[in-house]
C-alpha cells in the first residue's frame, strides 16, 4: 500500500495547541494519513531519550516515521575534511533514526561548486561508495538510504545522476522530489507520460523490485532559470505539477512508494488531497 503523510508538522497542527513531535503521531493518523517525516535540516541534535519517546508514539498510531538528514551535506566538496563531516551527517542521522523506530533516510547528495559537471557527479559517485562502505562498517545497512533529486540546476541530482548513485548498492533507494524534478526542468510534468518517462527512466536502471516503494517527496514549486524558488502548497495555480497525472502513473506501474508532501505550511492537508486523490482512481480502475 502506498503511504502518505506530511514532511514536518503543518500550520494547522500548531494552531490546534499541539506542539511536540510525539502529538504529530496521534495528528497524522486522526487525518487519515500513514507516515511521517522527520527532518534533521541543521543537524541532528535529539537524544536517545527523546528519539525512544518517539518511537513509542508513533509505534502506539502505527504511523510510519522517516526522516531528512541535515541540509548542509554536500559528497562533492573537494575538501576531504568537509567530505568526513558529510559521512558523520549521514550515519548519525541514520542511528538515531533507528531508535526512533524508522527505516528511510533522506539525503541531498551534493552541490556542483566551481567543478564541472562531470567532475562533481564523479567525485559524489566516489564519496557514495565510501559510504556504503562505513554503513556496512558500522552495521547500519538495515536502513534504506534515499539520495534525493534536486531542484536547482547547480544542486547535483537529476533523475540520471540519482539512478546512477542508487546503482551503487541495493542500501541506496532513490528519494524522487517531483517538485524539484519540474522546477529543474522549468515545468515538465505535465501528464501521465511526462512522470512515466522518469519513473520508467529508474525502474529500467534499478528493476522493480529495487523501485516498488521508493520514497516520494511532492509539492508545488516556484522556479525561475536557475531552478527551484519556493515551495509552494496545493492552492497555486501557476507552477504546478499537479498530482494526479503521477497518481495515474504510479496506478499504471503498480509501484506501493512512501509519499511525503512537502507543501508549505499546509502539507497535512496536501497529504489527504494527494491520498484521496489516489484512493479515487481504484473504482474506475478494477
Amino acid at each position: 500500500m502506498i503511504k502518505f503523510g506530511p514532511s514536518g508538522n503543518s500550520e494547522r497542527f500548531y494552531a490546534e495547541g499541539h506542539a511536540h513531535t510525539e502529538e504529530a503521531a496521534a495528528f497524522v493518523k486522526e487525518n487519515g494519513l500513514d507516515c511521517f517525516e522527520y527532518s534533521f535540516g541543521r543537524g541532528v541534535h535529539m537524544t536517545e531519550q527523546k528519539a525512544a519517546s518517539i518511537r513509542a508514539a508513533f509505534e502506539k498510531e502505527g504511523v510510519e516515521i522517516s526522516v531528512h538528514a541535515p541540509y548542509f551535506i554536500n559528497f562533492a566538496n573537494p575538501d576531504g575534511e568537509m567530505a568526513e563531516k558529510s559521512y558523520g551527517y549521514v550515519l548519525d542521522s541514520a542511528r538515531m533514526l533507528r531508535a526512533m523506530g524508522g527505516k528511510r533516510l533522506v539525503f541531498h547528495p551534493a552541490t556542483q561548486g566551481k567543478d564541472t559537471r562531470d567532475a562533481a557527479v564523479g567525485r559524489t559517485a566516489d564519496r557514495l561508495k565510501t559510504l556504503r562502505d562505513a554503513i556496512y562498517l558500522n552495521g547500519l545497512q538495515d536502513v534504506m538510504y534515499c539520495p534525493e533529486t534536486m531542484g536547482k540546476l547547480a544542486q547535483i541530482g537529476t533523475v540520471e545522476e540519482i539512478a546512477a548513485f542508487c546503482a551503487i548498492d541495493p542500501i541506496f533507494t532513490p528519494c524522487v522530489d517531483f517538485g524539484h524534478v519540474n522546477a529543474r526542468e522549468q515545468g515538465s510534468l505535465k501528464t501521465a507520460r511526462d512522470y512515466l518517462d522518469r519513473i520508467d527512466c529508474l525502474l529500467d536502471r534499478l528493476g522493480y523490485e529495487r523501485m516498488k516503494r521508493f520514497h516520494v517527496h511532492f509539492s508545488k514549486i516556484q522556479y525561475g532559470a536557475k531552478g527551484e524558488l519556493k515551495h509552494l502548497t496545493f492552492a497555486d495555480t501557476v507552477y504546478g505539477p499537479a498530482f494526479e497525472p503521477l497518481a495515474e502513473a504510479l496506478w499504471e506501474r503498480k509501484l506501493e512508494p512512501y509519499i511525503v508532501s512537502e507543501s508549505d505550511g499546509t502539507q497535512t492537508d496536501d497529504a489527504a488531497a494527494m491520498k484521496r486523490i489516489y484512493e479515487s482512481l481504484r473504482p474506475s480502475s478494477v
